[in-house]
C-alpha cells in the first residue's frame, strides 16, 4: 500500500527526499494551484503532474533533467535553418494561445497532463509574472512555442509545441540566447526525455539539483528580461 503525504491548506510540502521511489519522484497529492503554492512549490524542486481523472499530485524526481545552458546542442542543420528562416520570435506575446496549444498537440502518449484547472493556474501565473512564454510566428500564424515558470532566476521548462518544422527548437535557440543574457547557467526539464536528451539535456541526482536551485531562487525574476517583445539575435 502506497502512503502519501496529503496537502492541506497551508503552503507546507514534505521534503523531496521523502519522494517514493514507485512511482518515481511522486511526492504528494491534493492542496491546489493557487499562485502561491506553485510558486513555494517550484522554489522547492516540486511541480505538479495530473491527469483529468486524478488528484492534483506534486513530484520532485531523482533524478533530475536539466540542461546547462553551455551544452546546448544546435546541429549544423539547425544553424542553417536559424539564418535562414523567415520565422519571428516574440517573447510573452501570447502566453495563453501557447500554452492551449502545448495542452492540444497531439502527442504519442494518449491524453495530456494540462488540463483546463492547468491552463487556468498557469495563465494566472503569467499574470503574475511567473510563468513565460516564447512564440514562434510564420507571418501572423502561431508555429511553435515553449512556455514556464521562473521561480527567481531560473526558467522551469513545462511544454513545447511545433506546427512547422524546427520551430519549437527555433523557440528553444531563442530562449536559451535570452538566458544566456542574463547569466542564468542551465534550464529545469524535470524529466529527461530522447528530444531534450539531443538537445543537451543531463540527468543528475536530485541532491545536486537541489542544491543548484536553492541559490538560483533567491534572485529575483529580471523582469525587463521577459517584458512582452520581438526577439533577435545577439
Amino acid at each position: 500500500m502506497i502512503e502519501l503525504f496529503q496537502l492541506d491548506r497551508s503552503l507546507h510540502f514534505p521534503s523531496p527526499a521523502q519522494a517514493l521511489s514507485d512511482p518515481p519522484g511522486l511526492l504528494a497529492f491534493g492542496g491546489d494551484l493557487s499562485v502561491n503554492r506553485l510558486i513555494h512549490a517550484y522554489q522547492q524542486g516540486i511541480f505538479p503532474w495530473f491527469s483529468s481523472n486524478e488528484p492534483i499530485l506534486w513530484w520532485s524526481p531523482d533524478p533530475r533533467g536539466i540542461l546547462p545552458l553551455e551544452n546546448f546542442n544546435v546541429s549544423k542543420s539547425l544553424k542553417k535553418f536559424i539564418r535562414k528562416t523567415p520565422f519571428r520570435v516574440t517573447v510573452n506575446t501570447q502566453f495563453a494561445q501557447v500554452i492551449y496549444a502545448c495542452a492540444n498537440v497531439t502527442r504519442q502518449t494518449s491524453g495530456t497532463w494540462i488540463t483546463d484547472e492547468m491552463i487556468n493556474a498557469y495563465i494566472e501565473l503569467h499574470r503574475s509574472g511567473y510563468a513565460q512564454s516564447i512564440e514562434v510566428w510564420d507571418d501572423e500564424t502561431l508555429v511553435g512555442g515553449l512556455y514556464g515558470v521562473t521561480p527567481g532566476n531560473l526558467f522551469c521548462g513545462e511544454s513545447m509545441f511545433h506546427y512547422a518544422t524546427n520551430a519549437s527548437k527555433l523557440a528553444m535557440f531563442y530562449l536559451v540566447e535570452l538566458l544566456r543574457q542574463n547569466g542564468s547557467e542551465f534550464i529545469d526539464c524535470q524529466l529527461q526525455n530522447e528530444h531534450l536528451e539531443s538537445l543537451g539535456c543531463i540527468e543528475i541526482p536530485r541532491t545536486e539539483f537541489l542544491s543548484k536551485l536553492k541559490a538560483v531562487v533567491k534572485e529575483p525574476i529580471n523582469q525587463s528580461l521577459w517584458r512582452p517583445r520581438e526577439l533577435t539575435q545577439t
